[in-house]
């Protein structure tokens, strides 16, 4: 069996191994593969793993000997999931890995918003508390969490957690999701629409998948329905979010600001709206990037190719 690997840099970048895929069959690992390439470099494999190199349904039909697709990622929208289907190619993905990594980061996103910790850092360094005539100063408004109401946008496995830890801070949920889950252990929580969680949200989190009904659903008029004093934050999917509507929000102060980890295009173009927005705080894309949560997705992916070359399916998402 021979495993391509088209994009692995991002998987590994030399901190994790590949004996365990190494292991299973012959391993050629690409750390990047640019799509005009794709074919090229499996033509004769039998295993596909791919990240974010697209797999559609013209490329799939070039590839003859390919047998199983493996997503190196929990979303797999990259690929051509019917044309797979139809040459009985099962596609798998990993579900669940990053989970604690992801809530870490939106809580990093929210924490730095509410008290721009790296901002008052700066400040000491340039000297301004050397030069304070207290004993304390502040740059920037300090904003406690305790009380307030998180809005969380898809209430799966992610935003549960999200959920979890909003609440040992002292928050009320509302929580907006396509299947209402059994939440009654919860205190101060409750369902809702999305413009009443958007309207009564003090911060706004998002963790549901990109789909049709929810790209763009962060925009100009959902925005508006947003308190002033109220800030957003996304580590789930870019498109979900309308980059021009969010900087046009932050820039008029419709909202406080914006804490977001992934963009509509990855990476930005220079010109993106967002990378000059103001109160507008970004990182690249790196809520998975724990090596805790990267070691988990090389073990459950796999266990996904062992148990497919052992007559079982597991994660199969075109089954």
């Amino acid at each position: 069996m021979k495993i391509v690997v088209l994009d692995g840099y991002t998987l590994n970048p030399g901190d994790l191994s590949w004996k365990e895929l190494e292991d299973l069959g012959e391993l050629v690992v690409y750390d990047r593969t640019a799509p005009l390439l794709i074919v090229e470099r499996a033509a004769d494999a039998d295993i596909i793993l791919t990240n974010k190199v697209p797999l559609s349904e013209e490329t799939i039909s070039r590839l003859a000997s390919l047998q199983y697709i493996g997503v190196l990622a929990t979303g797999y929208n990259i690929i051509d999931i019917a044309a797979a289907r139809a040459r009985n190619i099962p596609v798998c993905n990993v579900p669940g890995y990053s989970t604690p990594s992801v809530a870490q980061l939106t809580f990093a996103l929210l924490l730095e918003l509410t008290h721009h910790v790296q901002r008052h850092s700066d400040a000491v360094r340039q000297g301004k508390w050397s030069a304070s005539p207290d004993f304390c100063f502040w740059d920037y408004p300090l904003t406690e969490l305790e009380g307030k109401t998180a809005g969380i946008i898809g209430f799966g496995t992610i935003g549960q957690k999200v959920a979890n830890i909003a609440s040992a801070f002292g928050m009320h949920i509302i929580a907006g999701s396509r299947t209402q889950t059994d939440q009654q252990h919860r205190k101060n929580f409750k369902w809702a629409g999305i413009k009443e969680l958007l309207q009564q949200s003090d911060v706004v989190s998002i963790h549901c998948p990109l789909t049709p009904e929810t790209k763009g659903l962060i925009n100009k008029e959902n925005l508006q329905l947003m308190k002033p004093s109220a800030f957003l934050l996304n580590t789930a999917r870019g498109p979900i979010i309308v980059d021009e509507d969010l900087a046009h929000a932050l820039n008029n102060d419709i909202i406080a600001g914006a804490g977001i980890d992934v963009l509509a295009t990855e990476p930005p173009s220079a010109d993106s709206p967002l990378l000059t927005a103001k109160h507008c705080i970004i990182t690249p894309h790196i809520a998975w990037a724990s090596k805790e949560a990267r070691t988990r997705l090389m073990h459950i992916a796999v266990h996904n190719l062992s148990a497919f070359l052992n007559g079982r399916l597991v994660n199969i998402v075109n089954g």
